[in-house]
């Protein structure tokens, strides 16, 4: 469930996208420095939004340093580093151990396998500095493994554990602000997870894998504009309470994610079926 938190690109300023990216950078330095190349391959764009909104939130004092990496060892990068990038870090490892541990457990990934066990002596670590975020990772995809494996139909029963865990990944501090992120997590991760299922439904009836979109899929013709309100009211209510939140800084960007970028895969998946011959013989 990576890769949906992302940019709109093509709607951002240079200068947003400068500094956007800059603290992805941040978080690849961060990733490799506390965990090791084992750790920088986990990198992914959707920590990145974590870090804008905390920092933006909170305004800690942030490092810049101009770094090489293996992606452009030619060219020098602009990185952003601060006590967010360094949590957002362990999150972004906690949520790919589980991730390949899940591929294993349900479908016998050997691939998955092997990186849970790369990534288990950083679990270790990371365990004794989060035991409540880690349980609750593990607590709510337990919960929802069980529930797939009954079939489970309720769509928001399901949706819900997954926004129970980016609700307890949103949260850094016990202060004022801890509802409005919690609520920002939760239903940004139920948008994660319902759209990890409307992109993944066509391969899961072939496979026959698990997906509360199955019946709809087949059944309901207007599918995807149905799942888009579904979609729509999700994203309205994680951006409602953002824009509760104090924020000054980097306010643009989050806008661009919230607002546009996440709504990528979507569009993308979307037309893909629009001219797929598949799509007009549906299952």
């Amino acid at each position: 469930m990576f890769g949906y938190i992302a940019i709109n690109k093509a709607e951002m300023k240079f200068k947003d996208y400068d500094m956007y990216h800059s603290y992805y950078c941040g978080l690849c330095k961060c990733l490799k420095e506390r965990h090791g190349i084992r750790g920088q391959v986990t990198l992914s764009f959707d920590m990145t939004f974590l870090i804008v909104l905390l920092t933006g939130l909170y305004e800690p004092e942030t490092r810049t340093e101009s770094v090489n990496c293996i992606a452009h060892p030619l060219e020098k990068h602009t990185a952003r580093t601060n006590e967010f990038t360094e949590y957002a870090a362990s999150v972004n490892l906690i949520l790919s151990y589980f991730k390949c541990k899940d591929d294993w457990e349900d479908a016998r990934s050997r691939k998955g396998y092997l990186a849970a066990r790369l990534l288990t002596p950083e679990m270790k670590k990371i365990l004794t500095q989060y035991p409540a975020k880690v349980f609750a990772v593990s607590s709510n995809l337990k919960r929802l493994s069980a529930l797939e494996r009954q079939n489970e139909q309720d769509i928001d029963r399901m949706a819900g554990l997954f926004g129970n865990i980016m609700a307890e990944l949103f949260v850094c501090r016990q202060d004022e602000w801890e509802s409005s992120l919690r609520r920002i997590g939760f239903f940004l991760g139920k948008f994660i997870y319902l759209m990890d299922a409307y992109e993944d439904v066509a391969e899961d009836i072939q496979s026959g894998n698990y997906n509360p979109f199955k019946e709809a899929y087949k059944s309901d013709p207007d599918f995807s504009e149905n799942c888009r309100r579904l979609l729509t009211m999700m994203m309205a209510e994680c951006s409602r309470e953002f824009e509760k939140l104090p924020i000054l800084l980097h306010t643009d960007i989050l806008r661009n994610i919230l607002y546009s970028g996440v709504w990528s895969r979507y569009t993308h998946v979307t037309e893909f079926r629009k001219h797929s011959v598949n799509e007009k013989d549906r299952p």
